[in-house]
């Protein structure tokens, strides 16, 4: 390795100061060979910069020690922030073995740092002198969260434990990255394909149009092709009159990383559900959720769990409505026999239309991907004064990609934004954020949102669905706390808060995406330029509470999946399917609904960060219900004062206070915990 960093160190992009618009990666000039000899160099960097911070002679201070910490390791921050994001949007087999490699590497360095006797005992002291520190408020969120880090990283361990820790570290990191590229190549190694027009009946001229155009890309010239990428997989399941390639569609999804092949997750699940608990232990916590949610906002499993509890039993009364209403219909149509996971999304869309004569794709021709995303924009401006403009001539790393530059009110720059919205092989699955740079003092961030959305046609743009317009705000609400944050440190700025909260300030962003008001915007017809009718928005309206029983249910069920097997309290083998099984007949899952994510593809928790946390997304949505409640009670969905307030006090503020501390004031008080309830139709 020493060799080839010597002769890639002259022209490796990583060891210069980019000379590009705003200092953003020259994505044209990166390499996949640039990147192990700049992670080497990177980690021998950091080491450094934490021996020195070790071997100071002076006593240990602030600065000197906490704020050093959180400066320690620039090099790595810039060459993980564009490798991190080139894997999971862009990747290749160069990239995946790259990844395979350095993933043991970082989980090794990481613990170099945080069982550092030494250094610990430099950051404890500090940690002891707080109360005489006369530290502002997000200095003292700094110090505790290092502080934190060193405790929950096993610096009070002995010896011999620390090195158990090592291991088990070790192995979770090569398992999570095994983990995420088989989800991903069993998900590109689907494909339903259709030379049958007959087979065809029931789906839009455009899913058609696209699954030919996927067709011939793929060499099937004159036949069809269908993936497992929401945009082709949602509207087959909803469409397709073909039950049989329904099910094939649903069992597909259903069973990624499940097919006994050489992508098969099961027994890597059990390695990583095993190894989190053996490490909980060692910790001193009784199973590893109890040790995730020691830092989280609620605390412990049992808080999650009756939070899960509450929602689940009115979401059951309103599912089993839907499902006799479903069962009803399908009878009508002749289905004989009943509603099956295949069928849901099916006779979902047969009752919407007969209920409300509306579908998808009624309002899809108003949803064109430019126009939504000139919409959320627009939003963005209303609310905080932020714009954005295209940066032309930026390096991007891929062609669908676009560069904007992203200003304040007073014509401030506030960060560089990267939008990446159509699904490729390279990338996985979902829709998320990523920084590239995070803010901290003066230094603005670089942020991308990545999705998998509907693609263009030769005969027609990108025309999204409403639940891809809701994603679009969804993600770039996660990227407006990322450019608005004004935090000192990289550890508390931005995104960098607790996994129940960072959802609130992505999913309070959905409230504007459908509003009347805010649909009269952008949604216009991309055809004829017609804006939106009323007639049109009062069915959007009207349909807002439609099948949210399911749709809790399915979320919920993978939220109590996830905490089930973070609650498991023994290392032994579990049985993947059994165990899952089990945790969905204990809660009483219908047979007609599957979890959102199953054991074998929940990326979101078995090395996604999410691990004993999915629950988060419904617990923000209290918050975010309540939070867009202050809005409609001031009677305007862009009052100026609460728009500021909401900024001042919780986007601005990033990890810098306790959250509650922080939401409360925003809001005055605590959030009311009926308002996703009520927001679901749920009560």
């Amino acid at each position: 390795m020493a060799g080839i960093l010597t002769a890639c160190t002259d022209t490796n992009p990583f060891f210069t100061e980019w000379q590009t618009p705003y200092g953003v990666p020259p994505f044209d000039q990166i390499q996949n060979k640039h990147f192990l000899p700049a992670y080497e160099e990177a980690l021998k960097q950091q080491q450094a910069d934490i021996d020195r911070i070790t071997e100071n002679p002076e006593p240990p201070t602030f600065e000197n020690t906490i704020v050093a910490m959180d400066n320690a390791g620039a090099l790595l921050a810039k060459v993980s922030g564009v490798f991190m994001n080139l894997v999971e949007s862009d990747s290749d087999p160069e990239r995946q073995a790259i990844e395979e490699e350095i993933s043991p590497k970082l989980s090794k360095s990481s613990d170099d740092i945080y069982l550092n006797a030494r250094l610990f005992a430099r950051v404890k002291a500090v940690f002891e002198q707080q109360g005489a520190l006369n530290l502002d408020a997000e200095s003292a969120a700094l110090l505790e969260k290092t502080y934190k880090a060193f405790i929950r990283s096993g610096a009070n361990l002995n010896g011999e434990d620390q090195a158990k820790l090592r291991k088990i570290n070790e192995e979770l990191a090569v398992l999570s990255v095994k983990y995420g590229q088989n989800v991903l190549a069993d998900n590109n190694a689907f494909r339903i394909v259709i030379d049958n027009p007959a087979d065809l009946s029931g789906l839009p001229a455009a899913v058609v149009q696209a699954a030919a155009e996927r067709a011939a890309g793929e060499g099937h010239n004159g036949k069809w092709v269908f993936t497992l990428d929401a945009a082709s997989r949602i509207p087959f399941l909803q469409y397709a009159d073909n039950r049989e390639l329904r099910r094939q569609m649903l069992e597909g999804y259903a069973h990624k990383g499940n097919n006994n092949n050489a992508n098969d997750n099961k027994e890597t699940v059990q390695k990583i559900a095993s190894l989190e608990y053996q490490k909980a232990v060692l910790l001193g916590f009784p199973d590893y959720a109890s040790f995730v949610l020691e830092n989280r906002m609620a605390k412990t499993p049992e808080t999650v769990n009756t939070f899960l509890q509450k929602l689940w039993e009115p979401t059951q009364k309103v599912t089993e409505r839907e499902l006799a209403e479903l069962q009803e219909i399908a009878a009508a149509s002749g289905l004989t026999g009943r509603i099956e996971p295949w069928d849901w999304w099916y006779y979902t869309e047969k009752l919407r239309k007969a209920k409300y004569d509306f579908d998808d794709e009624t309002v899809r021709p108003y949803f064109q991907l430019e126009n939504v995303r000139s919409g959320a924009f627009m939003v963005a401006n209303k609310l905080y004064g932020i714009s954005f403009e295209e940066l032309k001539g930026a390096p991007v790393y891929h062609p669908e990609v676009t560069a904007w530059l992203v200003k304040d009110a007073d014509g401030s720059v506030l960060g560089v934004f990267y939008t990446d919205y159509f699904p490729r092989a390279s990338k996985r699955a979902g829709a998320w954020m990523n920084n590239i740079r995070e803010q901290h003092g003066a230094v603005r961030p670089i942020i991308v949102n990545v999705c998998n959305f509907t693609k263009p046609t030769a005969e027609a743009p990108s025309l999204l669905t409403i639940d891809e317009v809701e994603t679009l705000f969804h993600e770039l609400g996660h990227a407006i706390h990322g450019f608005l944050s004004q935090c000192q440190y990289i550890s508390t700025s931005g995104t960098n808060v607790l996994r129940d909260f960072v959802e609130l300030l992505s999913q309070i962003n959905e409230n504007w995406a459908l509003h009347p008001e805010v649909l009269k915007l952008y949604a216009k017809h991309y055809q004829t330029g017609e804006v939106i009718p009323d007639s049109l928005i009062q069915k959007i309206r009207a349909t807002e509470k439609f099948n949210q029983g399911f749709m809790t249910t399915e979320l919920l069920a993978a939220a109590i999946l996830d905490m089930s097997w973070y609650t498991l309290r023994t290392a032994g083998f579990q049985d993947v399917e059994q165990f899952e099984k089990a945790a969905m007949d204990k809660i009483g899952l219908t047979y007609a609904i599957i979890p959102r994510y199953r054991s074998t593809y929940f990326a979101h928790v078995f090395g996604g960060g999410y691990a004993a946390g999915y629950y988060g997304y419904l617990w923000a949505e209290q918050l975010d219900a309540d939070a867009f409640q202050a809005f409609l009670d001031a009677g305007n969905i862009f009052d100026p004062a609460t728009a500021q307030s909401f900024r001042k006090n919780i986007l601005e503020r990033g990890g810098s206070e306790d959250p509650m501390t922080l939401y409360k004031a925003f809001r005055g008080k605590e959030p009311d915990g009926d308002a996703l309830l009520r927001r679901r139709g749920l009560k």
